[in-house]
């Protein structure tokens, strides 16, 4: 098989707005096991909405862009359900991004020959494959825009704002979180942001620029994205996965209790992980232990152990198909940030 039989077939995002799951969600609520607790997180992340003072913060961490969600947090993030972002590196800059460039990731198999896909330069995400000429490519692009700033410290937030304002000119496909987000003043975080694809471009932005360029300051990241928390003071969390993004957005009660703001914990929040909790890990620890840590208020918290892609477009479609979306303020905490002169401490 050539490079073109392996790269012949694309993902296609499922469209949240085409199906109505409500039927389906209601009638879990009098299941039991995970459909029961699917039905919970549906029932929690519509209070949140509903709380037109509550902030909602999606925690993304995997793969489920690259495998079909992508459009379901673009629909949710235009739908005002989604009101800052706290992201791995990947799924901003090596899945989102890079499809805004006009790429693609392609069907494949997880018994495919890992040799002969490396002899052809092609990346597998089990069953997923990424034509890794395109991804350096993505590279390239990231380490342009960084060329193009000035010199100095930029919050990740800061960087993919601009990485959003290069794609309202420059997008081949135009419907991506990062644009959107842009548009939107929604705030997009990615605290381990060089651990991706923007990770190499802002390498190669520095090789070529030793004496001038930007670097990524993540603790500018936790200082903004605190500063949020403070502001919002009621919060929501909806967390895919779980690991660094997770427990970022979950730090900043701590962060702001820290340099002296009492913040009440986060009084939503719902986690959707397929992470075993007996290792004492589960991607950043259950959401009732994060409670005796002060993050979370156990009160209305819900984890789903199930593989997100198979749970994701059914409560997104939930929300959208209820409506009650509609009736939010927007927060615009991009917007807010982007006001705060340097150096200002309240």
């Amino acid at each position: 098989m050539k490079k073109k039989d392996y790269l012949s077939d694309p993902v296609r995002h499922i469209d949240i707005k085409s199906f109505d799951s409500t039927s389906i969600i209601d009638s879990m609520r009098d299941m039991s096991f995970t459909s029961r607790d699917i039905a919970k997180a549906a029932d929690i992340y519509t209070e949140m909405i509903k709380k037109n003072d509550c902030s909602v913060i999606l925690t993304l961490a995997g793969s489920t862009s690259a495998g079909g969600c992508m459009q379901v947090y673009v629909d949710m993030l235009k739908c005002n359900m989604i009101d800052a972002v706290v992201a791995s590196g990947a799924s901003i800059v090596d899945m989102d991004f890079f499809e805004a460039l006009g790429f693609r990731h392609y069907k494949g198999s997880p018994e495919a020959d890992d040799n002969k896909l490396r002899e052809l330069y092609i990346d597998r995400i089990y069953d997923t494959y990424i034509d890794e000429e395109q991804l350096q490519a993505c590279d390239i692009t990231v380490g342009k825009i960084a060329d193009s700033l000035d010199p100095g410290a930029y919050s990740s937030r800061e960087f993919i704002r601009e990485m959003g304002r290069f794609l309202t000119v420059n997008a081949v496909k135009k419907d991506s979180l990062v644009q959107t987000a842009f548009e939107n003043n929604v705030p997009v975080f990615c605290p381990a942001f060089t651990d991706s694809s923007a990770g190499f471009g802002l390498v190669k932005h520095q090789w070529d620029n030793p004496g001038r360029h930007i670097t990524i300051d993540s603790v500018k990241d936790f200082l903004e994205l605190t500063r949020i928390k403070m502001a919002a003071n009621t919060t929501g969390l909806f967390i895919i996965g779980g690991g660094v993004p997770k427990n970022f957005a979950q730090d900043t009660v701590i962060c702001a209790e820290i340099i002296g703001k009492e913040v009440p914990m986060h009084e939503y929040a719902i986690q959707i992980t397929v992470a075993d909790e007996r290792d004492g890990a589960c991607s950043g620890s259950t959401l009732k232990e994060a409670s005796s840590w002060g993050k979370v208020n156990n009160v209305h918290e819900q984890m789903v152990f199930a593989e997100a892609t198979s749970v994701l477009p059914l409560i997104g479609s939930y929300l959208y198909q209820k409506g009650d979306w509609k009736n939010r303020s927007k927060k615009e905490w991009s917007a807010f940030l982007d006001k705060i002169p340097a150096g200002e401490q309240a």
